[in-house]
């Protein structure tokens, strides 16, 4: 395997940051320096920074309908997280992607880093459909200003693709970006409040029948 192909599997990092770190010296194989286009084989030792870099030889990626309530993150300060959820064998999957405490939904969770970038990274545009719960009726005006224009948030323009479910108050929301609590800002920034936010789609991996607190492997 290609050096820049095991850093990137191995760490999360998109093949461009681990060429950037291949060629800054950062990585090493049996404590040598490596070049672009160098093969690595499943004796060797690579370390980024120091730092022993360990692919699985089975990649493993699973999908959890995340409850309200969970973090998703190892550590939960008191609070419940997804591992809680899980089988042990799966503790070592790392999530792609956060969701809030108080959302829901369709978290992936996966030990194949490049698969990871792929799903994350900016170029790659993959869509997030999410089920929203407003605490009031969005006016017509507001709708077309999220769906149109955008609102300008601190951290730049946030344009939602908006569908009407039930009633004016649920809503299909699409985006391909996925900057801290941008769905709550957004709406926030026009006077609303989400009152439920809960993910059914992440790029071509769908919820569908998946009940609330369970897992589906993928592979």
């Amino acid at each position: 395997m290609r050096i820049n192909k095991y850093v990137a599997q191995g760490t999360g990092l998109s093949r461009r940051a681990a060429d950037k770190a291949i060629q800054e010296g950062r990585v090493v194989v049996n404590s040598d320096s490596v070049s672009l286009g160098d093969e690595v084989i499943e004796s060797d030792t690579v370390a980024l920074d120091g730092k022993i870099i360990k692919i699985e030889s089975e990649t493993t990626t699973i999908m959890l309908n995340k409850p309200f309530g969970y973090v998703c993150s190892r550590d939960g300060q008191g609070s419940q997280t997804i591992y809680d959820l899980l089988p042990e064998k799966y503790h070592k999957l790392k999530p792609v992607g956060r969701l809030d405490k108080d959302s829901s939904g369709l978290i992936l969770l996966t030990n194949d880093g490049e698969f990871a970038n792929q799903l994350m990274h900016p170029r790659y545009s993959k869509t997030k459909v999410y089920r929203v719960m407003l605490d009031k009726t969005l006016s017509p005006l507001h709708q077309q200003m999220i769906s149109d224009h955008g609102i300008e948030l601190s951290d730049g323009n946030s344009k939602l693709g908006l569908q009407k479910l039930d009633n004016d108050q649920e809503w299909q929301v699409t985006m391909s970006e996925g900057r801290n609590r941008q769905i709550r800002r957004t709406f926030e920034a026009l006077g609303y409040n989400v009152t439920k936010l809960h993910r059914t789609q992440f790029g071509n991996y769908s919820l569908d029948d998946l009940e609330l607190g369970k897992i589906f492997v993928q592979n």
